[in-house]
């Protein structure tokens, strides 16, 4: 193998918690407390570095294997598959795994839209609340991100105001698309095949003649 093929994993693992991702709301709070980090150029971005980032990017990590985990037992759990599942699984998933990132970039957003079009082009599909809630993200990031971005930075009211509203609207968005997804595919078929009246065997069939010729 190549010296350095795999420098890439340690870039990774020497990068901070960047500036506009979910886990940075610690920092951005902690500052207006006397932390002694900073958000500085790392790697590409502008990210926090100092003292707990290693913790909350390690946090980060574990939060992404247990979504991964969630995504996993819902594939076994699936039961009802309609037009729309593959579309609407991979919308949950990019939610998923972008909201537990240590880096939360505004390109992000685009997979998101893009994902939540293909959604709603299924009628099957009831994804409808999270699409509008990542689009209104999606509007929300344009002042984040280049407009309010010094803002965010400094982590000053209007920084924080902002990221937070972005980052709101993705949790809001994430949970709800999960539910959506699990009730529709697993809950659902569940309460079906128990509302659905058992079957009268050959014997209740005999008995119940029988007894109509008495």
């Amino acid at each position: 193998m190549e010296a350095g093929a795999l420098s890439f994993l340690s870039f990774q693992r020497d990068r901070g918690t960047e500036v506009e991702s979910l886990g940075a709301t610690v920092f951005h709070v902690l500052r207006h407390f006397g932390w002694e980090g900073e958000a500085r150029m790392n790697y590409g971005s502008v990210e926090f570095l100092g003292p707990y980032v290693p913790a909350v990017s390690t946090a980060a990590l574990a939060v992404t294997i247990a979504a991964f985990g969630w995504l996993l037992l819902w594939r076994i759990r699936a039961r009802r598959f309609v037009s729309s599942t593959v579309a609407d699984a991979a919308f949950v998933a990019v939610l998923l795994f972008t909201l537990t990132s240590r880096v939360l970039s505004p390109q992000y957003m685009l997979w998101l839209v893009g994902l939540a079009a293909v959604c709603l082009a299924f009628r099957s599909s009831r994804m409808e609340r999270p699409a509008h809630l990542v689009v209104w993200a999606t509007a929300v990031t344009q002042f984040e991100f280049p407009v309010w971005f010094w803002h965010v930075t400094r982590s000053d009211p209007l920084g924080m105001a902002v990221l937070f509203t972005r980052n709101g609207l993705l949790v809001a968005a994430t949970v709800l698309a999960c539910r959506i997804l699990w009730r529709q595919t697993v809950t659902e078929p569940r309460l079906a095949a128990a509302t659905i009246p058992a079957q009268p065997t050959g014997a209740d069939r005999e008995k119940a003649l029988s007894g109509s010729f008495r």
